[in-house]
């Protein structure tokens, strides 16, 4: 706690009117919000890399952070950061009712069900004090990014039966809004907002295969990446190699030292 106290003390002295740090005193929540999303994806980039020192830092920079905004609202008298603290213990008591109260879960499956149904008694409570529409799309948040809200949107209305009977549905789905790319790319007059919107469907539909067969759309996606940027260095290295520039090669060449890549990874 004396490290946390002193965390806050730092941020204090940083927003100080007269004695702080020009960048932090121009700060605001709206400013923050672009490196709060960095900070949380490189502390996952430190996590894949099971790195100790690197997700201890990334955490460190993650918590400044929730510190920094904790302080804008104290500023505003609106909370501090003891309020969030506070705030996060009292939810987690209200959510583990099998660990600080009397109530029991046969398994991880049966606390999951457990949780969902609290969250969803917070969701009406929440609706009713707003006197807002509820619905169980309610709080899943408009600010994250685009593949991990979808992915969010598909699980909340699933869990209310809007979901299909077999994997061979959601396949189908993926079928179709590729074929409705393809009639736009083929299109004699094509609007660029139409493939847009069905490119849009086409990976929404691809999101939902991940989340039907239990595959987290995001990590696979981030995996996806780090293996194309491992072959394709490979593959650059391998071109060098034989004093040829990948921007002069033929698709046909390329396609072969891609092979070659991926050949050599299964060895």
């Amino acid at each position: 706690m004396q490290s946390m106290q002193q965390l806050l003390d730092i941020m204090r002295a940083l927003r100080d009117p007269t004695s702080g740090c020009p960048w932090d005193r121009k700060q605001n929540f709206q400013t923050l919000i672009p490196y709060t999303i960095e900070e949380a994806y490189e502390v996952a980039d430190a996590i894949e890399r099971n790195n100790y020192d690197d997700i201890k830092n990334e955490l460190g920079d993650l918590l400044f952070q929730i510190v920094f905004y904790s302080q804008l609202a104290a500023e505003e008298q609106a909370f501090n950061f003891s309020d969030v603290a506070q705030s996060i213990s009292e939810k987690l008591l209200r959510r583990h009712p099998h660990v600080f109260a009397d109530a029991t879960v046969a398994d991880a499956e049966d606390q999951t069900k457990s949780w969902e149904k609290l969250k969803q008694q917070e969701r009406e409570v929440k609706a009713a004090e707003s006197s807002s529409l509820l619905s169980h799309l309610d709080d899943v948040s408009r600010t994250l990014p685009s593949l991990m809200r979808a992915e969010k949107l598909q699980k909340r209305a699933a869990r209310e039966g809007f979901d299909w009977p077999d994997v061979k549905g959601v396949v189908a789905k993926i079928y179709e809004e590729l074929d409705e790319v393809q009639q736009e790319l083929d299109a004699e007059n094509q609007v660029h907002q139409k493939l847009e919107d069905e490119i849009g469907d086409l990976f929404f539909s691809c999101i939902n295969l991940s989340r039907y067969v239990g595959v987290d759309a995001e990590q696979s996606l981030r995996k996806a990446n780090l293996k194309f940027e491992r072959r394709f260095r490979v593959l650059e290295k391998m071109a060098i190699a034989q004093d040829l520039q990948i921007n002069e090669m033929t698709v046909n060449e390329l396609e072969d030292f891609w092979l070659k890549v991926k050949k050599q990874e299964k060895k």
